[in-house]
């Protein structure tokens, strides 16, 4: 039995979580207008019933909290709101028993056991260590964690951008009925729970607003340094090793010196919506540094890499999917290549790593090594690239064809001369 919930402290941790609280400006106001104050425990508010509950002040805070620290902005807070209201009515002691399933929906999300298990087990959301209490899981931040990934996971489900309303009424129904009766109700409940909210949504999960496919900044090495808070930093993403290799690279330490940056202290390039991302310049070195250490005699092109990655993310650290990095390469691909073709160079604990530039371009090095000989036969570059898109066994023209015309227009930016492929054995 779940024990009643009467300090926020005692149910998220006491000093980062509290102190991302409390440093929320609205979060701050609520709680000091109602009597808080810092350094001591924070009350929980409680229904006429005596339950535990969230405001809808806090609740946004705790998803905007959420979303920065582990989908870097890849999702719309106000989803996370109105699908709480929906379906704990932001109670984070909600159990629902479901006869069917044989367990029970827990939490503010109201999510499954099962499917934490599995988003921890195969698709690599690892923040929050989940053992087999149940009673992890009516801890707000950890609940709300969840829930963001099973809507990540559904907002590219099978390989497509899909919309708020198969999001949505996947969420409720899982994938296979968003487009069933059964669902519509529950799409209808969403909408009026997110038109009562006290915020404007931007959410966005649709074609078209990825941002732009190409950057046109690279020509001034000043963009390392554009205004603002919150930097990321390479040092952060990037082992001492690889750094140290970033620096040997000529036309990267040309650059670096030119934006006046210091060793230790190397910012990621930043776009119009202060998004980290990768020049072109960094950008090939990186996949030089991995061809060269890992796949020199394998046949792995260095330019094939750079183009995928324009392509799949526009470049950017996070990816147009948080977190799967600037080769938008799946945490369940990477997971294979690391336990199953030995792919083992750079350690894969969670999904997080591959928001790692070197990560990500490593693992995706070694799929494209796998594709080439895919079913024991050299394949040509067209294939490959299609396949890198949606699988060996789902290439077609109208399906993958656009994404091949893409590489096509982007690969002379990366002027690279053609290795010959060969077998692979990943190193």
């Amino acid at each position: 039995m779940v024990p009643s919930m009467k300090f926020w402290d005692d149910w998220v941790d006491p000093i980062e979580d509290m102190q991302a609280l409390w440093s929320n400006p609205d979060v701050h106001n609520e709680w000091t207008a109602a009597g808080e104050k810092r350094g001591q425990k924070v009350h929980m508010s409680r229904n006429p019933d005596g339950q535990p509950y969230v405001t809808q002040i806090e609740m946004r805070a705790m998803a905007e909290i959420i979303i920065m620290r582990h989908f870097k902005g890849g999702l719309d807070p106000a989803m996370i709101c109105a699908i709480a209201e929906i379906e704990s009515d932001r109670q984070p002691l909600a159990y629902n028993y479901k006869p069917k399933l044989e367990e029970g929906s827990i939490g503010l999300m109201q999510i499954l056991q099962s499917t934490v298990a599995w988003l921890a087990k195969d698709m690599g959301y690892r923040a929050y260590a989940i053992d087999q209490e149940s009673s992890m899981l009516h801890r707000p931040f950890v609940n709300v964690y969840f829930g963001a990934a099973y809507l990540r996971w559904l907002s590219t489900y099978d390989g497509k951008r899909r919309s708020e309303e198969f999001v949505v009424r996947s969420y409720n129904g899982g994938p296979n009925k968003a487009s069933s009766h059964s669902s519509q109700g529950y799409w209808a409940k969403y909408l009026l729970a997110k038109q009562s909210l006290p915020m404007k949504s931007d959410f966005s999960l649709g074609e078209g607003k990825q941002g732009p496919l190409l950057r046109s900044v690279d020509k001034d090495a000043q963009e390392v340094l554009l205004p603002g808070k919150n930097r990321l930093y390479w040092d952060e993403k990037v082992s001492d090793e690889d750094m140290a290799e970033m620096w040997k690279h000529p036309k990267v330490m040309k650059q670096w010196n030119k934006a006046a940056v210091k060793r230790g202290n190397v910012h990621f390039a930043r776009d119009s919506m202060l998004r980290p991302y990768i020049t072109r310049t960094e950008l090939k070195a990186v996949a030089e540094i991995i061809v060269s250490r890992h796949f020199s005699k394998q046949g792995v092109n260095s330019a094939m890499l750079c183009a995928l990655a324009e392509i799949s993310s526009g470049r950017l650290v996070h990816g147009y999917d948080p977190p799967n990095g600037i080769m938008q390469i799946s945490f369940q691909t990477a997971q294979w290549l690391y336990s199953d073709l030995g792919c083992r160079s750079y350690d894969l604990k969670s999904v997080e790593d591959l928001s790692k530039p070197f990560v990500s371009m490593y693992f995706a090095a070694g799929y494209i090594c796998w594709l080439s000989n895919y079913e024991g036969r050299q394949r040509s570059e067209q294939f490959i690239v299609q396949a890198y898109r949606s699988g060996p066994q789902a290439v077609s023209i109208q399906e993958t064809g656009p994404f091949w015309l893409k590489y096509l227009e982007v690969l002379p930016y990366y002027d690279t001369k053609q290795q010959k492929q060969g077998s692979c054995k990943i190193q």
